[in-house]
């Protein structure tokens, strides 16, 4: 694929994008309102005053998700020879996870159930192993949108590398994935808060570093890491 039409392409890429993009930073200026709205263990009890058998089971096994199964399916393009798809899922991992380690070990948060003097005021979910520093930022949170915005670029790029968005169809489809993977990591990072193993603004932090990384390892990395005919 010439230059040129590698350029247009990417440009059409960011455009697609770019709802993906408004949804995330509305939902960043609602949580952001809420964390200038409340103070920090008060929201943090605000948002789990709602528990149910069911929903506490639904966060314990959800939040799981983020520990091992979506690095299992970022390795599954390897199975169609999809190389450089694996390797851009492995390098923003990588870079967000480290750059998020250092902010951890910097700022050494304590974790909820640090936080409150009494524990039992706090509604933990059974079999849940809880955790007790380096609670800012969240790796879930992190991890969850990596994995969403990486899928949401690269399923994006493809149509665009075929042509079809053009089509309305098409272009509606887009968005209901792009909708669909924003809500699969929205809900993977407040699993965490659900679960008291972090406050709203480590996840809200976790959810920026994931968030950015993919799109700037891909606007610096593209043509290192795959070409558009790899889709």
């Amino acid at each position: 694929m010439g230059t040129t039409t590698g350029v247009r392409a990417d440009r059409g890429l960011m455009a697609a994008m770019a709802f993906y993009a408004t949804g995330y930073l509305l939902l960043l200026v609602f949580v952001g309102g809420l964390l200038c709205a409340y103070p920090k263990l008060e929201l943090h009890l605000l948002l789990n005053s709602h528990h149910t058998d069911s929903l506490d089971t639904f966060f314990k096994h959800y939040s799981v998700l983020a520990e091992w199964p979506l690095y299992v399916v970022m390795l599954l393009p390897l199975l169609w020879k999809k190389y450089g798809v694996t390797l851009y899922y492995g390098t923003c991992e990588v870079v967000a996870g480290s750059f998020l380690q250092l902010l951890k070990h910097i700022f050494n948060s304590p974790r909820p159930v640090s936080a409150f003097a009494d524990n039992m005021v706090l509604p933990l979910v059974e079999g849940v192993n809880m955790h007790y520093s380096n609670s800012f930022p969240s790796g879930h949170a992190s991890t969850f949108f990596v994995f969403s915005t990486c899928t949401a670029l690269l399923l994006t790029r493809r149509n665009v590398a075929r042509g079809e968005l053009h089509r309305p169809a098409t272009w509606l489809w887009v968005c209901c994935l792009q909708t669909a993977l924003l809500l699969m990591a929205a809900v993977g990072a407040y699993s965490r808060v659900y679960l008291s193993q972090h406050f709203l603004s480590d996840i809200f932090a976790g959810s920026i570093i994931g968030f950015a990384t993919p799109l700037l390892i891909y606007h610096f990395g593209r043509n290192k890491l795959f070409k558009f005919k790899d889709l």
